[in-house]
């Protein structure tokens, strides 16, 4: 906390040391017609806009309608766009420079790539005439780095496996970088999820979320008591400063009030620990789906009988309990038009492609016909009791003949309708894919359901609320699409199709959600 808070001081004075310098470049900005002019100092230029600091106040001006003059006009001709990107090095390594390469190919740029000390690489993106239409840095290390490196303003971008701390967001408002929680502040770039692996000579499949974290706790030390061999259990992990090791602790050790062991061998990348657990008859290691290899993955099992397994509809829909977006944090100000495009491009099927090819799931979305869901089905029969009747579960299986379960869902914390980020950046996705007229003449169903916690009256209730909020996030979304070519439609289940078992934290999560169906 304390080098968090460093941070933030140490960007507070930045900032006033950069206003400061600001003040000695002054400049005019007259409209084209002559009839109005603007006298300022220039606090930044992001190619498209300026941003002065006038007797007004600071004040954001198209470069478009104005001409400069004076000692603090930028150069139009020679601007360049330019980015740093800091954060997990399975991001920065991996992802980003195949994503970047992506881009220029679409813009008809060349890229040149060099290196600028250790773990940074600089990426200039050249046009047809030679000249830089944009530089984008990326600083390769954790997490942790990211958030660091965005608070300390050494980056304008953060990658993360995982969300911010308390800590990191209390240390983002005081630096002046503003609530790091908003919905535009975040960006899921790909999905990825944290996974139990062992030797594929290892006869265990399956293991309970309460069964890994004992185990990871130093509680369960022995195979036998996970149904395999009588064997010690060898552990593995990333390094502690790694989002997947966060991640693991956050989710499945401390919601049962459990550290990590002391005799875990630790990792620098997750395909390390992959092939290192692939060798080893008695070895555990928990890593990201991205990187199982030659690794067998465990299936996350529940005493209800539940199953869940990692794969790309499971994780596309968070239906599988840990789930991992791949994050990228944007600063609080206006990005140069470039870097703007470049994160648009993040959302195009070129880039779902290469995110694909990285080993990484990507968002496109997928459908599921009913014949599919038959597991489902069985869940919801074996998970019936005094408050879901026979009638309750025939109305499911009837709404549930001739439609198509859509890839999108939407998770919400308890007793609230606040999305979370894979969440909202679902609704993006199917906006943009209803705005392409993806969906014309056809029926959107957005079903809600809930977990088992209370009455099933209220939680039918609470399903239906949370169905329509998505629907008018989704219809609010997709502003540039014709409404009137698809339907919009609002159903309700409660606690009638569960996903998982209702006794833990995590099943209750995985439970509360807003299914799309297509008629």
């Amino acid at each position: 906390m304390a080098i968090l808070l460093r941070a933030a001081v140490r960007a507070a004075l930045l900032l006033v040391t950069l206003t400061a310098s600001a003040l000695a470049q002054d400049l005019t900005l007259r409209s084209l017609d002559g009839a109005i002019e603007l006298d300022g100092t220039l606090i930044g230029f992001d190619g498209e806009f300026y941003r002065i600091d006038t007797i007004y106040g600071p004040l954001t001006v198209s470069a478009q309608g104005v001409r400069c003059t004076g000692p603090g006009c930028p150069d139009l001709e020679s601007f360049v766009a330019e980015a740093r990107f800091a954060g997990a090095a399975v991001i920065a390594d991996t992802l980003m420079p195949a994503l970047i390469e992506g881009f220029a190919r679409s813009r008809d740029f060349q890229v040149s790539r060099s290196l600028d000390g250790p773990d940074r690489s600089v990426f200039s993106l050249i046009r047809e005439d030679g000249s830089t239409a944009a530089r984008l840095t990326l600083i390769s290390g954790t997490s942790d780095s990211g958030f660091e490196a965005l608070l300390n303003r050494d980056a304008d971008l953060a990658l993360s496996l995982r969300e911010p701390s308390q800590v990191e967001r209390d240390a983002a408002r005081l630096a002046d970088q503003g609530d790091l929680r908003l919905a535009r502040r975040a960006r899921v770039l790909a999905i990825d999820g944290l996974v139990a692996v062992t030797s594929p000579d290892n006869p265990v499949e399956r293991i309970s979320l309460t069964e890994l974290a004992q185990t990871f706790a130093g509680e369960i030390t022995n195979w036998e008591a996970l149904g395999g061999d009588d064997a010690p259990v060898a552990l593995h992990l990333m390094q502690d400063s790694s989002g997947l090791a966060q991640g693991f602790a956050t989710r499945v050790l401390e919601p049962v009030g459990l550290g990590l062991a002391p005799d875990i061998t630790r990792h620098q990348s997750p395909t390390a620990l992959s092939d290192t657990v692939a060798r080893d008859p008695y070895a555990l290691g928990i890593t990201s789906f991205s990187a199982i290899d030659n690794a067998q993955a465990l299936a996350l099992g529940g005493p209800c009988g539940f199953t869940q397994t990692a794969n790309p509809n499971s994780l596309k829909a968070e239906d599988y309990p840990l789930t991992a977006p791949l994050f990228i944090y944007t600063p609080n100000r206006r990005l140069p038009q470039m870097i703007r495009d470049f994160l648009s491009f993040l959302e195009s099927r070129t880039a779902e492609r290469i995110i694909r090819r990285a080993g990484f799931v990507s968002q496109t979305i997928l459908s599921e016909p009913t014949a599919a869901q038959g597991d489902r089905l069985a869940n919801a029969i074996l998970a019936a009791g005094d408050e879901i009747t026979l009638p309750d579960l025939q109305r499911l299986s009837t709404r549930l003949l001739g439609v198509t379960r859509l890839t999108p869902t939407f998770r919400f914390a308890a007793g609230t309708t606040e999305l979370d980020p894979q969440s909202l950046s679902a609704v993006s996705r199917l906006a943009r894919a209803i705005e392409r007229g993806e969906y014309d003449g056809r029926r959107l169903l957005f079903v809600g359901f809930s977990d088992g916690d209370g009455p099933a009256s209220t939680n039918l209730g609470l399903s239906r609320g949370r169905a329509e909020t998505v629907r008018a996030a989704v219809m609010e979304a997709a502003s540039a699409a014709d409404l009137n070519r698809v339907q919009f439609r609002v159903e309700a289940f409660g606690e009638a199709l569960p996903m998982a078992c209702d006794d833990t934290d995590w099943g209750r999560a995985v439970n509360r959600r807003v299914e799309v169906w297509l008629e």
